[in-house]
């Protein structure tokens, strides 16, 4: 997106999860939100709580993709450092992803032991350091690839990272239930682009930050382009809501 002027450049660089995360981790408070604006549903709302949470205190989705982590894991937008946090207390050795400074800072202040604050597609995976057993990609991490056209580079770059044998980790959900109709079919107009490409834009106590892309992408094509860049597709676990779990090898 082109910065248009001086205030929206300021606007953009806000770093919304960060600040957010910062706020909580010294003055923990439960009515502190992160407004979700999205260009195909309703604005919704993130309580800032909800990336502290417990294991306990996960979903089933997530809690079963934690405990199939092996070896050395890489988190992949890892917020406050929840998911990382437990692996590391169940003795995995695990790097914590975060492109968002303050959420870094927070990782730190809370114990997770190697963070690093880089965009994932800034990783090359040519040295030793880059390489791992698990890649996590949890709370629909996926959706940092942003389009399906972006799939390849994702899952070529994911090749470079992993071990043999290695496996990622992924959440996500079908959105095509937001196209129902009341007779149960669902009008989707396929000459459009892929119905789970989303545009979202965050905002904080009155501060905005940029829109930026976001991928929710079905089970049955996301197999689809794993098995065409040479991965192994398994569906693993199945939410409430339209929403799967799934490792790919």
């Amino acid at each position: 997106m082109k910065k248009q002027s001086t205030a929206s450049s300021h606007i953009s660089d806000i770093d919304i999860i960060g600040t957010a995360c910062r706020d909580y981790y010294h003055h923990p408070d439960d009515n502190l939100k992160i407004e979700v604006w999205s260009n195909i549903a309703e604005t919704d709302q993130i309580p800032v709580n909800y990336l502290f949470r417990s294991f306990a205190q996960m979903p089933f989705l997530e809690q079963t993709a934690l405990k199939h982590c092996r070896g050395k894991v890489l988190d992949i937008g890892a917020g406050a450092g929840s998911h990382a946090l437990w692996l590391q207390q169940q003795g995995l050795e695990v790097t914590a992803l975060e492109i968002s400074a303050g959420a870094c800072d927070v990782m730190q202040k809370r114990g997770v032991k190697n963070v690093r604050q880089m965009n994932f597609f800034s990783l090359t995976g040519e040295t030793k350091y880059d390489k791992y057993d698990t890649l996590l990609m949890l709370m629909n991490g996926i959706g940092i690839v942003g389009t399906t056209y972006r799939l390849q580079d994702f899952f070529t770059l994911a090749r470079k990272l992993l071990n043999p044998g290695g496996r990622i980790l992924v959440d996500s959900s079908d959105l095509r239930y937001l196209f129902l109709e009341d007779d149960g079919t669902i009008l989707i107009n396929l000459n459009n682009k892929y119905y789970g490409e989303v545009e979202y834009r965050m905002s904080y106590k009155g501060r905005k930050g940029r829109r930026f892309p976001w991928l929710f992408i079905d089970d049955q094509l996301l197999a689809y382009h794993a098995e065409k860049n040479g991965f192994r597709f398994e569906r693993i676990a199945e939410g409430n809501h339209y929403d799967y779990l799934a490792k790919m090898r």
